[in-house]
């Protein structure tokens, strides 16, 4: 009985995907001149793109203003009734209105259509029925429509909200590639999470700094396990005439071990380093220097400003971040 359950539930859950699935790819063929045209409005706006919708398209509405106002376009949300009380005075005659109803007859929303129309502001409706109230007063219609909604009574949004949020998120991107928005703004709106640190911080923010296991090439090696121990960072830095020359790693010191057994501690620094080290300078982001190290398969860069040591920044460094 319990197996008969757990397939029963799991054949509606792909039935829920198929439909949905679907219903966006079907999206696609909806599009017109109008999304563009859309587009092309809110690029020239010097306001911000106001949403509104009611209940679950009012839910959705959130979500693509937050994307929109993340991703470089100004954006708030307000919901349609409490517009009609008084939150008409947030829209300015520089905004543009992004108004989402799947029947285009939703009555609050109906009830803000004169104003817009006195203020003379930019209307973009996604509906689910181009001949609706809202899609015909509108300057630009979205078509959202969807042939079956993936509850099987055909009364819950389902289908229709996720075509909503994808054209949405459409209508995000596409702006996003035409402002030509980069890594380094999506990090300057969103500072508090892990990419927008990495972005923003600095590498002299993260380097180890103080008391560098420092050794020349000739120092033997006995001195310089003592040194990379006291160190407390998995290598050391060669130097010859104050410049760097090399690093030393808890790999550089296995592989001489392997090699060189009972002579290992006739040889000096110069024997067993790596010459060349990565380098990075002090004043490079966070996620230059995660990048190196990833490139390279290396968890340690030399830290270095005009050839002067600096501080050791190593991959750990980041989960501080």
């Amino acid at each position: 009985m319990k197996k008969n359950k757990e397939t029963v539930l799991l054949a509606a859950a792909k039935e829920v995907i198929r439909i949905e699935g679907d219903a966006i790819r079907d999206l696609s063929k909806s599009l017109t001149a109008d999304f563009s045209n859309a587009a092309l409005a809110i690029l020239k706006t010097k306001g911000r793109v106001i949403v509104t919708g009611m209940g679950k398209s009012g839910n959705i509405g959130k979500k693509i203003s937050a994307t929109l106002a993340s991703t470089g376009t100004p954006s708030l949300f307000v919901h349609p009734a409490e517009a009609n009380h008084g939150d008409l005075g947030m829209i300015t005659h520089s905004d543009i209105v992004l108004s989402i109803s799947y029947s285009g007859e939703t009555e609050e929303i109906i009830q803000i259509l004169p104003y817009l129309k006195e203020k003379n502001i930019t209307l973009i409706s996604m509906t689910g029925n181009q001949n609706s109230t809202l899609a015909k007063h509108s300057d630009f219609h979205l078509n959202i429509s969807v042939k079956k909604e993936a509850c099987p009574l055909q009364l819950a949004p389902t289908s229709s909200t996720t075509a909503t949020l994808v054209m949405g998120d459409a209508l995000a991107v596409a702006l996003m590639k035409q402002r030509n928005f980069k890594p380094e703004d999506f990090a300057m709106l969103h500072p508090g999470g892990s990419l927008g640190k990495r972005l923003l911080t600095k590498v002299e923010h993260l380097m180890s700094k103080e008391n560098l296991p420092i050794v020349t090439t000739t120092t033997p090696l006995s001195k310089v396990i003592s040194i990379m121990s006291e160190g407390r960072l998995g290598m050391a830095i060669v130097i010859e005439n104050k410049k760097l020359k090399g690093i030393i790693t808890d790999g550089d010191l296995r592989r001489a071990i392997e090699k060189h057994h009972e002579k290992l501690f006739d040889l000096k620094a110069r024997n067993i380093m790596t010459l060349k080290p990565r380098t990075i300078s002090k004043d490079a982001k966070v996620i230059e220097a995660e990048a190196i190290c990833n490139k390279y398969k290396i968890t340690s860069l030399v830290v270095t400003e005009d050839h002067k040591i600096k501080g050791v920044f190593q991959i750990y460094n980041i989960a501080k971040v």
